[in-house]
């Protein structure tokens, strides 16, 4: 998997600025204040810092950004970046910060200088999250990035306070990965297996076959598979790191490695990002190793539906009536409406199994949460106000962004099916309240439970602040704090 860039904290010191290699990065205040190690650079640059500081440019930066002084005369460097970030800066504006130095990061590395800043180990995980590339099946010059410093006035204290960061910043990068590898590199089999490989981790990791989900009667799941060379599997992940015995707090994720739309075939234009339709199982498998790597203090356990949505003469069709697990019949009007039916399955058989104390679910589910909300937000469905609200306030606390959609029981009509206890699709109004209805129906009412629709979130059409264009790693962060904050000892 891609690794995040190393990154050591070093005690300052300004005496080897003019033969730093690489880039330089100096973090200043509003205030244009640069600090005992940011006056020593300046001299050395014949005062080019303290002219950038007093100009129109650096005073029409905002929190987190930067300007850059390029091939700067006397000193080595190949450029600094002035980044301007306050004391009194927010974790997301110093998170900005060093995604705006990560994105400059080159082979030749960089050197930070923060000096006694109060959120360096934040700017850190902004660097770390920003500088990913994953360019595994490109012939370009595959040259790593180089080593990054980050000069505090405190190092072992900042390096304590960022050592969250790392496993953080690695469980985003294994969800990215997995979202950027193609479906016939991350087939069913291979998600499986790298997913067994992080019992290395501690994680358990159990794999139930075709034969296993057939016995436990999950038919949602195994028809949206019957159309594919590859084998449907689900993939049990627990860490154990709570006390004994303790319900576990349950996430699944929706695993469909490639959604052709199945019968109710897709257009054409754009299907190849359909091999994003994982997505949710993706931030599954990325907290569950940022878990592990932290060595979490919380009972957790994530299960992933894995499957594979094509046409063929095996396929499931529109019109055929499938039992779930639960025993409730579906009447499938709609193959490509089929995310629903892999997690209506699984949604049980975590409940029957673990009786989980809370349950999250992520899936990149419906077009239509795009069209609500575009991909700025995730839309989040929820049985239970207390809980939604604290998964709202981790989102906000990590930066990304989340919003909670209706689910009346005015929305259930729409699944009335004259063959079946339900149909998987309502009509067209409000498609991603009724997909989020139709899951409700899998839920036991004791069970807090937010289903969140990544869609629009998972993989944005452009770059983001902390993420080059491509996958974002959207929830890693979020379902974290969450765990922090609330499931915890």
């Amino acid at each position: 998997m891609t690794q995040p860039v190393a990154i050591a904290f070093k005690e300052t010191d300004p005496e080897g600025f003019a033969t730093q290699s690489g880039r330089i990065a100096l973090i200043v205040g509003g205030d244009g204040k640069l600090g005992q190690a940011g006056r020593k650079l300046d001299r050395a640059m014949k005062g080019a810092i303290k002219r950038a500081v007093d100009s129109e440019a650096f005073a029409g930066l905002g929190a987190g950004e930067a300007m850059e002084l390029s091939w700067p005369a006397a000193i080595a460097a190949e450029a600094v970046q002035l980044v301007r970030l306050d004391r009194k800066a927010s974790a997301d504006e110093a998170r900005k910060a060093g995604a705006a130095i990560g994105a400059k990061l080159g082979e030749a590395g960089a050197l930070v200088v923060a000096q006694n800043h109060p959120r360096a180990a934040d700017l850190s995980l902004g660097l770390a999250l920003r500088a990913y590339r994953f360019n595994y099946h490109t012939g370009e010059d595959k040259k790593a990035y180089g080593p990054v410093t980050i000069m505090v006035d405190k190092p072992e204290e900042v390096a304590a306070a960022a050592a969250p960061h790392a496993a953080l910043a690695e469980g985003v990068f294994f969800t990215r990965d997995l979202v950027n590898e193609p479906a016939n590199i991350l087939t069913t089999d291979d998600f499986a297996a790298r997913l067994a490989a992080m019992q290395e981790l501690g994680l358990d990791v159990e794999i139930l076959e075709e034969e296993d989900m057939k016995k436990l009667g999950m038919g949602a799941l195994l028809g949206v598979g019957m159309g594919s060379e590859m084998p449907s599997k689900l993939v049990v992940m627990q860490w154990k790191g709570g006390e004994e015995g303790e319900a576990p707090f349950a996430l699944v994720g929706k695993g469909v490695v490639f959604d052709a739309g199945g019968i109710s075939l897709k257009p054409g234009a754009g299907m190849e990002e359909m091999t994003m339709d994982m997505g949710g199982a993706g931030v599954v498998s990325g907290v569950m190793r940022t878990l592990a790597l932290r060595k979490a203090k919380a009972n957790v356990v994530g299960l992933v539906g894995l499957v594979e949505n094509m046409p063929d003469g095996r396929a499931q069709r529109p019109g055929d009536i499938v039992t779930s697990m639960k025993g409730d019949t579906i009447e499938v009007i709609n193959t490509d409406a089929e995310g629903r039916l892999v997690l209506a399955d699984v949604l049980w058989y975590a409940q029957d199994r673990f009786q989980p104390k809370a349950m999250v679910n992520l899936a990149t589910l419906t077009g239509a949460v795009i069209v609500a909300l575009g991909h700025e937000n995730a839309g989040l469905f929820a049985n239970d106000d207390k809980f939604v609200a604290d998964i709202l306030k981790a989102a906000k606390t990590e930066g990304e962004g989340a919003w909670h959609m209706p689910l009346q029981p005015a929305y259930d009509k729409a699944l009335k099916s004259r063959l079946a206890d339900m149909r998987n699709v309502g009509n067209r109004w409000g498609g991603a309240i009724t997909a989020a209805a139709f899951l409700k129906r899998f839920v036991k009412d004791e069970v807090p439970w937010c289903h969140i629709d990544i869609a629009g979130v998972a993989l944005p059409p452009g770059e983001t602040t902390l993420a080059p264009k491509g996958p974002t790693g959207w929830g890693v962060r979020m379902l974290d704090r969450l765990i922090r904050d609330k499931f915890e000892a």
